[in-house]
């Protein structure tokens, strides 16, 4: 992401608009305060959750820029989530969501991250948070079946499932499960899926996961990668749809859901609603919270 795209960003960012100048001087301090400090500096974050973050870390930093990097969906888990619910975080990366749901909420949840690596860093930023006893967090990949699929490691944010004929050169062997054969006993109650284009085996994987009634909410980012593997976003949507699930994007300043006619295609994410009316009124009747200086 070249400068002038990280500070268009930054600027543009629904918790930032009002206070811009605040904003690039975290900016300003992070970058001077990054290559001072080595290693990761701990960062305190929303309610007294925090994270440990790195530089070059695209998610992490985007909250530190930012507040919540996903303003949209962070603050839909927010809002929609209460304690001792069930959250699933397939593809957690280093966390930013588990954090929200089980450090700020009270949730409880399953985290599934496949890069070594980058399962450290998730683990020790559930320990830094205390929430170990509420996450259990496989290293593992979600997808269709069990067996073991090849990822890229080096990817940051985007590592993803080898397509055929593709070549990385740091690329990790990793084992795989399905979400209905781990969360057989489980009543999920939202499920975020960023996953760079292996959505359809990880949907194809939790067909008795997504029939159940616990489960209000989908969070799943659809980018257009999973051409990699020749998969048609449209089956997934047709897919969702077959499971009683509608697509929205979330007004987090309103609590507004705004109904859709197909993915977002303003973002990256889309929200998958079941129960409708079920949704709006835990909205409705969440507590409010606050980041830079800005509630919602």
């Amino acid at each position: 992401m070249s400068l002038y795209t990280t500070l268009r960003f930054i600027t543009s960012h629904p918790l930032n608009r009002e206070h811009k100048h605040r904003a690039l001087l975290r900016y300003a301090k992070w970058q001077i305060g990054s290559r001072i400090v080595p290693g990761a500096v701990v960062f305190d974050w929303i309610n007294g959750s925090r994270f440990l973050v790195r530089a070059g870390e695209t998610g992490l930093t985007g909250n530190v820029y930012t507040g919540l990097h996903e303003f949209n969906e962070m603050a839909f888990l927010l809002h929609v989530l209460r304690e001792d619910d069930v959250f699933v975080d397939v593809g957690a990366n280093v966390g930013s969501y588990s954090i929200l749901a089980c450090s700020v909420v009270g949730a409880r949840a399953y985290a599934f991250e496949p890069i070594p690596q980058t399962h450290s860093r998730l683990v020790d930023n559930l320990r830094l948070n205390r929430i170990e006893d509420r996450v259990i967090c496989p290293n593992i990949g979600i997808g269709a079946k069990a067996g073991s699929f090849v990822f890229t490691a080096d990817g940051d944010t985007v590592n993803h499932v080898l397509a055929d004929g593709e070549s990385n050169r740091n690329s990790v062997k990793v084992a795989m499960a399905t979400l209905d054969s781990i969360l057989a006993q489980q009543s999920p109650a939202l499920i975020k899926i960023d996953v760079e284009g292996f959505e359809m085996p990880v949907l194809k994987g939790a067909e008795a996961t997504l029939s159940k009634d616990s489960l209000h909410a989908v969070i799943m980012e659809l980018n257009g990668s999973g051409d990699r593997y020749g998969f048609d976003e449209n089956h997934i949507l047709e897919m969702m749809l077959g499971y009683g699930f509608k697509t929205y994007a979330y007004d987090p300043f309103r609590r507004t859901l705004i109904s859709l006619e197909g993915k977002n295609v303003t973002e990256g994410n889309t929200l998958f609603i079941k129960t409708q009316s079920y949704v709006a009124d835990r909205i409705k009747n969440a507590p409010r919270f606050s980041v830079n200086g800005v509630s919602f």
